[in-house]
Order: C-alpha cells, then sequence, then structure tokens
C-alpha cells in the first residue's frame, strides 16, 4: 500500500494567483467539512485536521476564519461535495472531487478536461472500486507495535501500518478516520501529523509512457486550474524520470 501512496501536499505557491487559489480551496472545504460536521475542531476532528494542514500551507488565519463565519450561518455562499470519475490516457483510472455552488457549470468544465485529452468521463462508481478510500496519518516515531495496540484497543479497523526512517504511517478505512485520530491523540499526546487527510489510493497502479504521459500531465493541469475542483486522484503510474 505504501507504494500506491502519495503524499499530495500543496507545494509553496510561488505567486499571488497561486497562492489566492490554495486559499480558496481550502476555504471551500472547511467551510463544508465545518458546516457538516460543526465550527468546533476539538468536537470535529476531520475540520481540526484540516485547519492544521492549512495553518501548515501558510493559509491566512483571516481566510480560514472567513469560512467558519459562513459554516455558522454569516455568508450566503453554498457550497456541496461532487466527485466525477473517469479514465485518462493510457486508460489511468480518475477520480475528480470538487466543491461546487453550480452542479452543472462543474460537470461541464471537468468533462471538458477530459474530452480535450482524448479521455472518457464516467458514470460514479465506474473507477472508484478499483481504489481503496483510506484515512492515512504519518507521524515521526519509531515503536509499530505501540501504535498498533493503540488502534486496536480503539476498536479501530486498521489496514496497513509502515514504519520507515523513525516515522510511521497508518492506513485505516476513511470510516474509520475520527476514531482512529482520536486513538492515536489519546495514546500519544498531542501527535504532529506531517499527513492526516482521506485519500483514494488505487488498488493496481497503470504503467503509462510516451504520448500518454504528455496528455495526462495536460489532464492534471486542467484539472487543477478549475477552481471547484479540490483533490484529484489517479492510478497512474509514470516513469521514474517523469514522476
Amino acid at each position: 500500500m505504501g507504494r500506491a501512496f502519495q503524499n499530495r501536499k500543496e507545494s509553496m505557491a510561488k505567486t499571488a494567483a497561486a497562492k489566492t487559489k490554495v486559499y480558496s480551496k481550502y476555504g471551500r472545504e472547511i467551510y463544508v467539512c465545518a458546516k457538516a460536521g460543526g465550527t468546533d475542531p476539538n468536537g470535529n476532528l476531520a475540520l481540526r485536521g484540516l485547519m492544521e494542514r492549512a495553518k501548515k500551507d501558510q493559509v491566512p488565519s483571516h481566510v480560514i476564519d472567513k469560512a467558519l463565519d459562513k459554516a455558522s450561518g454569516a455568508g450566503g455562499e453554498d457550497f456541496s461535495p461532487a466527485r466525477y470519475e473517469g479514465f485518462g490516457p493510457g486508460n489511468v483510472m480518475v477520480i475528480v472531487d470538487c466543491l461546487t455552488d453550480n452542479p452543472n457549470r462543474t460537470f461541464g468544465d471537468v468533462r471538458g478536461c477530459f474530452t480535450k485529452t482524448k479521455s472518457k468521463i464516467g458514470t460514479p462508481g465506474s473507477v472508484s472500486h478499483m481504489f481503496d478510500h483510506c484515512a492515512i496519518f504519518s507521524f515521526a516515531g519509531s515503536d509499530e507495535e505501540a501504535v498498533l495496540e493503540a488502534l486496536m484497543e480503539a476498536d479501530v479497523d486498521v489496514t496497513d501500518i509502515e514504519q520507515e526512517e523513525e516515522r510511521i504511517t497508518v492506513f485505516a478505512p476513511h470510516t474509520d478516520y475520527a476514531k482512529a485520530k482520536q486513538a492515536l491523540m489519546d495514546a500519544f499526546g498531542e501527535v504532529d501529523f506531517e499527513v492526516d487527510e482521506i485519500q483514494f489510493l488505487p488498488q493496481t497502479p497503470t504503467p503509462i509512457e510516451g504520448d500518454d504521459v504528455v496528455m495526462f500531465e495536460k489532464l492534471l493541469g486542467m484539472l487543477e486550474e478549475l477552481d471547484d475542483v479540490q483533490n484529484v486522484f489517479h492510478s497512474a503510474e509514470l516513469p521514474e524520470e517523469t514522476a
């Protein structure tokens, strides 16, 4: 599972426009998370993890506060999640997670990205069954057995635990996200998570090469340009010099 795991952290934005896009994506995600589970990060662990991630990516506090205010009823926007699935160049499986206030517009925009890169958007469930929907936590540590014991005592259905270079990575079903995070904090205190998120991990990678790599990277670039797109998950295994 570790080979499939990609830490897709946002890289440091180098232009004002890029920073604005990162801030906007975090703002939407915080808004939806807070609206669904409450604006108190102590009672909403998903929100807490998201806010911590935003701060690590240097999102200003006023962006976070504004999103929380909107979630508590102070704003007029109403974003909802939308997920699209399909096949990219080289038959790569692709999942696109969005937050949108206009589903028809978003679907048209995402479909356009697929069409212009010789890709095919599919129906819901067409590729997601070939991914594992996982909660992933990575943090400094060396006692893999203690971590496993803490999770098992909390009745977390651990999928996998890996230890490499004084770092432990835990994989669990996405439905156990809050339970796993709480168990780790109860057992080890305030854990500084390097990774704390939910991802789709492909069960089988899809190797691509040549022109398919160029077209696939074009597809990813076009999707990343869309304001409504929050995350893109895929099964592509790129050549080493391109990955």
